[in-house]
């Protein structure tokens, strides 16, 4: 594996806004669909490089989606608890968001899904997402494809899974990792566009905020905190190459540098 250069993380509560709030130009795009889910252990690996980003939160009826014109510097999608892509339980901006998906991957920018947003994201790139109950596990991924993230994702990491329904990737997309019951956990569609079906840089404060904000959640869901406990530093540890392969890929750095 190549060098990693490791960025300090805080395990402590994340920012409540983005790093461009008070700054100016382009950003990242960050759009969320409830409260308790943000980017948790990726905002201190955005900001240690100078990455600017800001959140959106249409289901604040606050700080509503971008405009197809005005994306900046891409977008990352978000999980949404409860919320699915495949009929069950829709998230209300779907179509919005599968727009806007479409604009990122027709422009070339980059677009990073996780969880629901890698529902999205396959659903705009071609592919479409499966049914599925509501599902909190906590497993391991193993890689596929050993030049994934320019070379950096581990052979194997933890992956959380706190999802409703599942992304299926286009058949253009490269798998990069799979899960132990051979689904797809990381692929690619393009250069610069990556659907990560679990969320790297997760935290449990934020699963257990997504347990007592909805009125619905998983059976299991003492057992998998617990697990998810046990796997934090784990999964601090496994997003310290990730998030270097990520921003390569992205360019996030050179648009930070502008």
């Amino acid at each position: 594996m190549p060098k990693v250069i490791p960025i300090a993380v805080n395990s402590g509560g994340g920012s409540a806004c983005g790093a461009a709030d008070a700054g100016s130009g382009a950003a990242l795009n960050i759009i969320q669909h409830d409260s308790a889910e943000y980017l948790g252990l990726i905002e201190d690996h955005l900001e240690g490089r100078g990455v600017r980003f800001r959140y959106c939160r249409p289901f604040a009826g606050k700080t509503p989606l971008p405009r197809e014109d005005a994306l900046g510097d891409g977008l990352i999608l978000l999980g949404g608890g409860p919320w699915g892509s495949a009929g069950t339980r829709d998230v209300p901006t779907l179509a919005q968001e599968v727009l806007l998906a479409k604009a990122c991957l027709e422009m070339q920018k980059p677009i990073v899904g996780i969880g629901l947003g890698a529902q999205i994201l396959a659903i705009a790139a071609g592919g479409r997402s499966e049914r599925a109950p509501l599902e909190f596990s906590v497993l391991k991924a193993k890689r596929v494809d050993a030049g994934a993230l320019n070379g950096y994702l581990p052979e194997e990491y933890p992956l959380a899974i706190y999802m409703r329904d599942w992304p299926i990737p286009p058949g253009n997309a490269t798998v990069l990792a799979r899960d132990g019951k051979g689904r797809a956990a990381l692929w690619q569609v393009g250069e610069r566009a990556l659907g990560f079906a679990g969320h790297p840089g997760i935290k449990v404060a934020m699963v257990e905020d997504l347990i007592m904000e909805f009125e619905e959640s998983p059976v299991n869901a003492g057992a998998e905190l617990a697990k998810l406990r046990q796997t934090q530093r784990a999964l601090e540890d496994a997003l310290v190459p990730i998030m270097t392969g990520l921003i390569q890929l992205t360019g996030w750095m050179e648009g930070a540098s502008d």
